[in-house]
């Protein structure tokens, strides 16, 4: 025997009830006996005839329309049902008289202006009569043997309107009765009852669920179908996490948990009559019949990971009492909860530290204000002493919680969940757990809700594979080549490294495009000039906090001086960076110090590897040398791809302004190649070496020996060119004197004994840099561990590619992180 139960989203019109009609027509063809089927009212008629009854008690005539639209609704279905058959005028007289009650009913609550909880009930049960009544005459209408039953008839309650508890021995031997006379599938109406004596009630939230549980429970039926427009109970709410899957098997204690935390699917009354008598329970998909659903019984299946779902409460608030009073004193938490239950406060979540010293609770806004006259109410001697502090009461917090029997055998679940929250800047406000271990919930801030449902999401379903959001400003060279090699590398990342990185924001100087689905890198450059949005960072940062998603990366690929004004505000929203731009790290000391402890602070990540050397492994090299206890002695360095490509292929066969034009060229050097000759970039990177290695400095501390004569400072970049070949004859006399010696020229950064500059150095065979060859940066580690030997570091410095691949590298080494 099969009770199934169908909702109003099933029910919405007369195609799905079609499709409604032909599940229970095989059912009943295949021999699946389906005794009875609950039905909810048609789509969203419980709330049109919700606001017809406020509008008539606030002497609002709209109602009327509102009651034609009802009428209507059903009236359609009707027609397109029925297509003219004979039943159709029976059935449409039968809805017509039916509807004129619900009117004379609307006409009273508008007269009295008053719509009391007993009115209301009488009202709501029209929409659940009706469906049933159509999809009754509908069943006949093709050959199903089945009857209308109010269950108003079958089911007893207490006279609490709106939400009437259940008399379950009367209300079993109602059904029993009634279904040993009745053979034919019995059509029923969901969510309304009776209280003795006759008048209709409604058994709350879930009703037409709980229905289907009682008939079910009292007949020991075989199975409860729950048929929905999802495909079962979901490993988290769809709409918040996109990639949630649905849940094959559950335990009635889980299914428990996951309604109580949200999960609109099934409720928790349902649950309690069929757990008592072990009956099984299928959430199926009505517009997809064929899909398993999930299946919940005593038995948890097999099922490896230790959580089965995530679910959540939206807007709740949290109330802490406490004070030194609290502890050690015996009856606190009774004094505090009794007071409560007495006010018919819910609480949803309790947590005390084992100090003692605080209690913590979670209800809902609406009832704050009396929980808190209730327990000062309480607690007033106490407050008056001084010794339990006014209530604390925190708004605008979310609950999440992770579910699963499994939990209790597996160590480490609470950790991982709080570390992917903390990695992610999720607070966790307050933290619950019970001794099953079968929830844990954790208070966070209601902005974060859907970051944390998919951060905790990725950690425990999908943490094979994790996703990095990217939010990338600049596409020049640097930016295009990164995108590029993100494209050629997605499949090898994703099967090999488990890593998904997916580019959610693009933007230039002149256009922006967002996609939080992950923008297609083979045609990025349409998305983005075909892009609405023009370009406007402070559009672009608030949209990427307002997004909050999880993994987030920030990557500035420019050399833009206004772009790092905004990283304190990145970091703080718990963003990580990953930039080749020098400003930030070689501008104030204080500020460098400052970004730094802020990305501690937020535990995010701010990257900039490619400040110095490109994709070598520069800072990261310093950080594990002074990391493991070296101490650094010198650091020495050709930090410019320009200045290292002049000066190797400056010699007796190329003179200094010939090697400078084809460095210019090549795109070695800035339009203005005085910017790379003075050494602008280098003290840049020599200075943020410096402050790696532990020292306080700025970039006024850094000394650079200007090389270029007066003349070509002054010179005009017309004049340039010019004045360079004048300065020919200088730098040959320079490489001239050098090569006497057995020597050659190099640019050369130096950081020793706090001090650091920055010269151009005749070197012989012995330094490492004497063999310096096309426009290759080269640094030299002296330390105590390589006093005899310097660590040398050395490969392309400069160039789209190399820097874009740093950069990517960072990005993979973030993930790793996070």
């Amino acid at each position: 025997m099969q009770i199934l139960k169908f909702g109003g989203s099933s029910l919405a019109d007369s195609q799905c009830i079609k499709r409604v009609s032909d599940v229970i027509r095989d059912k009943v063809k295949h021999g699946d006996n389906p005794a009875a089927v609950v039905v909810s009212a048609i789509g969203k008629s419980t709330d049109l005839l919700t606001e017809m009854a406020n509008r008539s008690s606030k002497g609002d005539e709209s109602y009327l329309k509102l009651l034609t639209k009802f009428r209507d609704v059903h009236f359609t279905i009707l027609s397109e049902l029925f297509d003219g058959s004979d039943a159709y005028k029976d059935s449409y007289a039968h809805l017509s008289e039916t509807f004129d009650t619900l009117e004379d009913l609307l006409r009273g609550i508008f007269l009295v202006l008053e719509a009391s909880p007993r009115s209301m009930d009488y009202v709501l049960s029209f929409g659940e009569r009706s469906s049933a009544y159509i999809i009754s005459q509908y069943l006949t209408l093709l050959g199903v043997e089945s009857d209308f039953l109010d269950a108003r008839h079958i089911i007893t309650t207490n006279k609490n309107f709106g939400n009437a508890q259940v008399d379950l021995d009367v209300t079993y031997r109602k059904i029993q009765d009634h279904f040993t006379e009745n053979k034919s599938v019995q059509i029923v109406t969901g969510f309304i009852s009776a209280a003795k004596g006759g008048l209709t009630t409604t058994l709350g939230r879930g009703g037409s669920d709980y229905t289907a549980a009682l008939i079910g429970a009292a007949l020991d039926a075989d199975q409860v179908e729950i048929w929905t427009d999802v495909s079962g109970v979901l490993t988290a709410d769809p709409r918040k996490v996109r990639k949630a899957f649905t849940i094959e098997r559950m335990t009635y204690a889980e299914a428990v948990e996951m309604s109580h935390f949200g999960a609109k699917v099934i409720y928790p009354p349902t649950i309690h009559p069929l757990m008592e008598k072990d009956i099984p329970i299928y959430i199926k998909n009505t517009f997809d019949p064929d899909h398993d659903g999930t299946f919940i019984s005593s038995l948890p299946g097999d099922y490896d990971k230790a959580v089965k779902g995530i679910s959540s409460i939206s807007n709740i608030c949290l109330i802490t009492l406490q004070g030194s009073g609290l502890f050690g004193v015996p009856g606190v938490a009774a004094r505090l909860f009794r007071s409560l239950a007495e006010a018919n406060i819910n609480i949803i979540l309790i947590t005390q530290g084992s100090s003692e010293h605080s209690i913590s609770f979670a209800i809902q806004p609406s009832q704050m204000r009396k929980a808190c006259k209730r327990v000062e109410r309480e607690f007033s001697s106490e407050i008056e002493r001084g010794s339990v502090e006014p209530l604390k009461i925190e708004t605008d917090l979310s609950v999440i919680a992770i579910i699963g029997e499994n939990m209790r055998y597996v160590p480490g679940v609470a950790g991982k969940m709080l570390t992917a929250l903390g990695n992610n800047g999720i607070n966790a406000i307050a933290i619950a757990q019970g001794s099953s271990e079968l929830n844990i919930s954790v208070v966070v801030n209601a902005e974060n809700e859907s970051k944390s449902l998919n951060v905790l999401h990725q950690a425990f379903f999908l943490s094979d594979t994790k996703v990095i959001n990217l939010f990338m400003v600049g596409v020049g060279l640097i930016g295009s080549a990164l995108l590029k090699q993100l494209q050629d590398q997605k499949e090898f990342l994703k099967d090999k490294r488990f890593l998904e990185i997916r580019v959610v924001a693009l933007a230039n100087t002149r256009k922006m495009v967002f996609d939080e689905d992950g923008i297609n890198l083979q045609n990025w450059k349409e998305s983005l000039s075909g892009s609405d949005d023009d370009s406007n960072l402070t559009v672009f940062v608030s949209k990427m906090k307002a997004l909050n998603l999880p993994n987030s990366v920030f990557v500035d690929n420019t050399a833009n001086s206004e772009i790092p004004d905004f990283y304190n505000e990145i970091l703080r929203s718990s963003i990580s960076i990953s930039t080749p731009n020098k400003i930030a790290t070689s501008s104030d000391f204080d500020q460098y110090i400052h970004l730094n402890k802020l990305a501690s602070k937020n535990n995010v990540y701010f990257g900039f590897e490619t400040n110095v050397g490109a994709g070598l492994p520069v800072i990261s090299t310093l950080r594990n040398l002074i990391d493991s206890g070296d101490r650094v002695i010198k650091i020495e360095g050709v930090l410019s791809g320009s200045l290292s490509y002049i000066f190797n292929h400056f010699d007796e066969n190329t003179t200094f302004s010939e090697a400078v034009d084809a460095a210019g060229k090549l795109g070695y050097t800035e339009p203005d190649p005085r910017i790379d000759l003075n050494g602008v970039d280098v003290k840049r990177k020599i200075l943020i070496l410096a402050r790696e290695a532990g020292m306080v400095m700025e970039g006024s501390d850094v000394e650079v020996n200007n090389i270029l004569p007066a003349y070509c400072q002054k010179a005009s970049l017309e004049e340039l060119p010019a004045a360079l070949k004048r300065a020919d004859d200088h730098f040959e006399s320079l490489r001239q004197e050098a090569s006497l010696k057995g020597k050659k020229l190099r640019m050369i950064a130096k950081l020793e004994n706090g001090a650091a500059g920055i010269n151009l150095e005749a070197v012989d065979p012995s330094s490492p840099f004497y063999f310096l060859s096309g426009s290759d940066n080269m640094i030299v580690f002296t330390t105590e561990r390589y006093r005899d030997r310097p660590l040398v570091v050395q490969g392309p410095g400069a160039g789209a590619e190399v820097t874009a691949a740093g950069v990517f590298a960072e990005i993979i080494h973030i993930g790793n992180l996070i």
